[in-house]
């Protein structure tokens, strides 16, 4: 089994139909299993830059409808039984993906908290805007509240929620993820220059709205997308463009700013995998590097 992870635009999918073509020459069957939070919505295939589906065979790409939200506590549940049914068919997974948390799911078992309850959510934040951090900050347990910052507007809301559903929220000293993976994997880091991967972002932000984004973000606004979905990258620029507060050109600039600071945090899990071995791909064709994830 092996597992392909890397920042926004560095080619994880061309890569991994490159070592796909080489496993079966192998003699093997290989099957990609996406890590990607956005790609498992239908109706966002622009924004997702999901892959041609006749390059190679992928699971859990376009399996959950754009209404629903979705966490990585259900995602962990599919990619396990998804590798599982691989492993036990002879058939060889690749896990490729770019959301650090989904490919930590993916591969290992994730002690996770449960997902918010959109009323309760709701609720605790229209009485964050009436009544201040300060309110719900002393409505937590002393051991919890010692743990947020009381001006910490996002996570005194979470930490109120878990614990009015009977749990509370990680500590420091909690592990998120066991160390140790579910099945045996070579795992890979795939980097790039800076100046080289910036410029393959701009092109894929260039591709994204000539080939229907500003269309996609309207049917799924029309659709009723999900809080989860919305946070695809470029989804709210475009949906601020629609809405009449932003030009194409201002829309454009803002997507490539936010892809770069997802690049940034990408790189931050990527410095969190243990066992990962990095692969600098700046001069190195997808040919180049499946065959040195092979080597």
């Amino acid at each position: 089994m092996y597992a392909l992870f890397g920042p926004t635009g560095v080619g994880k999918t061309e890569i991994a139909v490159e070592l796909a073509g080489f496993l079966r020459e192998r003699g093997e069957d290989p099957v990609a299993v996406s890590a990607d939070a956005i790609a498992i919505y239908e109706g966002l295939d622009v924004l997702a830059a999901k892959p041609a589906p006749d390059q190679l065979e992928h699971r859990l790409v376009s399996c959950v409808p754009i209404e629903e939200d979705f966490s990585a506590g259900r995602y962990a549940a599919l990619a396990h039984e998804e590798v599982d049914a691989l492993l036990a068919e002879g058939r060889t997974p690749i896990v490729v993906g770019g959301t650090g948390l989904y490919l930590r799911a993916a591969l290992t078992d994730l002690d996770l908290r449960p997902p918010p309850e959109r009323d309760v959510r709701e609720g605790l934040e229209r009485e964050l805007a009436e009544a201040g951090p300060a309110a719900l900050h002393g409505r937590l347990s002393a051991a919890t509240a010692a743990t947020v910052h009381p001006h910490d507007r996002k996570r005194i809301v979470r930490a109120l929620e878990l614990e009015l559903a009977g749990t509370r929220p990680h500590s420091g000293s909690d592990q998120l993820w066991s160390e140790a993976l579910r099945r045996p994997t070579a795992l890979f880091g795939i980097t790039m220059e800076r100046e080289a991967l910036s410029a393959r972002i701009e092109a894929r932000v260039a591709w994204m709205l000539a080939h229907g984004a500003v269309q996609e973000v309207e049917r799924a606004l029309e659709r009723g997308a999900s809080r989860t979905a919305r946070k695809a990258l470029g989804f709210g620029e475009i949906a601020a463009h629609l809405a009449g507060e932003a030009s194409l050109e201002e829309v454009r600039e803002r997507i490539e700013r936010g892809h770069r600071a997802y690049v940034r945090r990408q790189l931050t899990w990527m410095r969190k995998l243990s066992g990962v071995q990095v692969i600098d791909r700046t001069d190195l064709s997808a040919r180049e590097v499946a065959q040195r994830v092979l080597a």
